[in-house]
């Protein structure tokens, strides 16, 4: 268990800090309103438009801080608050789901990656946590680490997962401002540019610390099933 909490908590403190900055950024940028008065939905449909993309729908949902683009279904999905909002996080956060978009539509191969890797990920992810609790109970009763085992390789596939994510998303937001930056009818002034490019920054940091502690779990579980595997 000390070795858990010096493995953990450094990556812990760090993901509450990154959380908390990216919300406090996000709030912020949400109240600076755009010069250009553009909404949220209409610099996604402007950003398909220009990369020539016409059969992905820009739709809103409820959720807040739940806007993704879904590649089987072909939908840029933005919360309410993005997909009404006129404020430069409204903008910077539907370019970025615009970026996925342009991304499926290039090939990018990160993506095609990822996306293949969702299915058995979710599945894993859903059994992960009782079959790593049954793997410690077996290796403290019998000494035997087989389902450990079999939990340490899910974790290490969800792991690679959150890995593969990081380059993803890293070149969805940089197309976002590359196209941001090019289309200055939506964002005027630098000083605006600089803010979206900031709330992105953070939103990405979030996928570094989830990454982070991923590794960290990794780690911890491969050094109990290694040490008792050698008892």
């Amino acid at each position: 268990m000390v070795v858990y909490l010096i493995l953990v908590l450094p990556v812990l403190v760090l993901s509450i800090f990154v959380q908390w900055r990216f919300r406090s950024r996000f709030a912020k940028y949400t109240e600076m309103q755009l010069n250009s008065g553009y909404s949220g939905k209409e610099v996604a449909e402007k950003m398909l438009r220009d990369n020539g993309i016409f059969d992905v729908k820009v739709m809103s949902t409820e959720k807040q801080l739940s806007d993704h683009y879904n590649p089987d279904q072909k939908t840029i999905n933005l919360s309410t608050d993005v997909y009404y909002g006129r404020s430069v996080a409204a903008a910077a956060v539907a370019a970025h789901e615009c970026g996925h978009a342009v991304q499926q539509a290039k090939a990018y191969g990160w993506l095609s990656l990822r996306s293949s890797m969702i299915p058995v990920v979710s599945i894993t992810s859903n059994l992960l946590q009782w079959v790593l609790i049954f793997g410690l109970m077996m290796i403290a009763l019998t000494f035997n680490p087989i389902i450990l085992g079999i939990g340490v390789a899910g974790l290490a596939l969800i792991t690679l997962f959150s890995i593969v994510t990081l380059p993803v998303e890293f070149d969805a937001s940089k197309r976002a401002l590359t196209w941001l930056k090019a289309n200055k009818d939506i964002l005027y002034t630098s000083e605006e540019h600089a803010q979206a490019k900031d709330a992105l920054w953070w939103a990405a940091m979030t996928y570094v610390v989830a990454a982070l502690g991923a590794m960290t779990n990794l780690i911890y579980y491969l050094s109990v099933l290694f040490g008792r595997s050698r008892n």
